[in-house]
């Protein structure tokens, strides 16, 4: 069976992050978020002082839907992200996020300073 790639983040995956994944990860398939659980990841309140029952709903949609071997990509809000790593990890799944590189252009227009960021992918890394 063919490992899945369960994506925690909240942007669209590149073509090169998709072939590196085939690649490097052995991964057959790519799993978004459910659009609630997506709307929970990417909106995680910046009020509350833990975050394990705010993601409960997280957890236990990875609990039922992966499978031994499968990896979840993990990227987003730091304590979101760490809490999420550990628990996946703790379920015997690999945890891994994506490197970049970055090139930053700056420029100026009617006196005000615009900056522009391209990332671009380098390799998927294990937490």
């Amino acid at each position: 069976m063919m490992k899945k790639l369960f994506l925690l983040f909240s942007h669209t995956l590149t073509e090169r992050q998709r072939k590196d994944a085939k690649e490097s990860l052995g991964v057959g398939e790519f799993v978004v978020l459910p659009e609630e659980l997506q709307r929970l990841w990417s909106n995680i309140p910046p009020h509350l002082q833990t975050l394990s029952a705010y993601l409960e709903p997280l957890k236990a949609y990875i609990r039922s839907s992966t499978c031994d071997g499968d990896v979840v990509l993990i990227q987003g809000d730091f304590g979101g992200c760490y809490e999420m790593i550990n628990f996946v990890k703790s379920l015997g799944l690999e945890a891994v996020h994506a490197t970049t590189t970055r090139d930053v252009v700056e420029k100026t227009v009617n006196g005000k300073v615009e900056k522009l960021s391209r990332f671009e992918h380098v390799i998927f890394r294990k937490y």
